[in-house]
């Protein structure tokens, strides 16, 4: 045993300002237990490991060759830590103090729980749709229409999102923006499933974990704000794509019977990804 009870991993691609707003929420106010931090560069070329190298020097800095997506990026720093937990935080994300004490708190409090995800917001306050059930067909047009609605405005379903994120509850799903995990869970699995370059890797690992008959749960006694989408929106175009590819792959895994259907609906409306 290495008496190190935390691992924090955060991947960045070419978002130097706020993963040194993020490193700075995580160290100024940094969690009781005895934790590292670990940020895993996807070969960005914005200065985001100088800048973590002279700002941070305690910041372990693990520099990939070439940009290998979120599942094989988190992949590769879960390897090189060695607490008995994983905190999977984007680099989009500012960490209250305590929220991360709270968040282990709530996690060790149901033993029959490998992950743990706490409520988001965004910036200005706003609560983020962060769970949701099994991504289907049905349960993927909900969950888009709904968020949507809500961040449109429209009170009754921004009512529906705070009742969603206002409880504490086993869920299928919590976002990977903030996701704590038992990293032996975490190794029972697999890992994370490295065919999903972006988008849709956390929903595919819960569904690993709850298959082994693990829970995962949602707690709102935890809130991180989540700066969304800045990844994003420095590429857009080949952010849709990865989106679009990891979607394919995921209804290829999980409901095959309806990837024709979902490929043939992104032919007709353009969408359909390069190889």
């Amino acid at each position: 045993m290495t008496g190190m009870e935390l691992s924090i991993i955060i991947v960045s691609f070419n978002t130097r300002a706020d993963l040194e707003r993020c490193l700075e929420s995580v160290t100024a106010a940094p969690p009781a237990v005895a934790h590292e931090i670990i940020v895993v560069d996807n070969a960005s070329h914005d200065g985001s490991p100088d800048a973590v190298r002279e700002r941070w020097p305690a910041v372990r800095l693990l520099e990939l060759p070439r940009n290998l997506g979120f599942a094989a990026a988190n992949n590769a720093g879960i390897k090189v830590t060695t607490g008995e937990l994983v905190l999977l935080l984007n680099s989009d994300t500012i960490v209250p103090s305590g929220a991360l004490d709270l968040l282990i708190a709530r996690l060790r409090a149901h033993p029959d729980a490998a992950i743990a995800g706490p409520r988001l917001v965004d910036g200005a306050g706003k609560v983020e749709l962060s769970v949701g059930p099994m991504i289907s067909p049905l349960a993927e047009l909900q969950q888009k229409a709904l968020m949507r609605l809500h961040h449109a405005g429209v009170a009754m379903a921004s009512r529906a999102v705070e009742r969603t994120t206002g409880k504490e509850y086993f869920v299928d799903w919590v976002s990977g923006a903030a996701l704590l995990v038992y990293r032996r869970d975490a190794e029972a699995v697999g890992l994370l499933d490295e065919r999903f370059f972006l988008y849709t890797e956390d929903v595919d690992f819960c569904a690993a974990i709850r298959a082994r008959g693990r829970r995962v749960l949602f707690t709102p006694a935890a809130t991180i704000t989540h700066l969304r989408g800045r990844s994003r929106a420095t590429a857009p175009a080949r952010m849709n794509a990865a989106y679009r590819r990891s979607q394919i792959a995921f209804y290829e895994k999980h409901h095959p019977r309806w990837a024709p259907v979902l490929r043939a609906y992104l032919r007709i409306k353009g969408q359909m990804p390069s190889a």
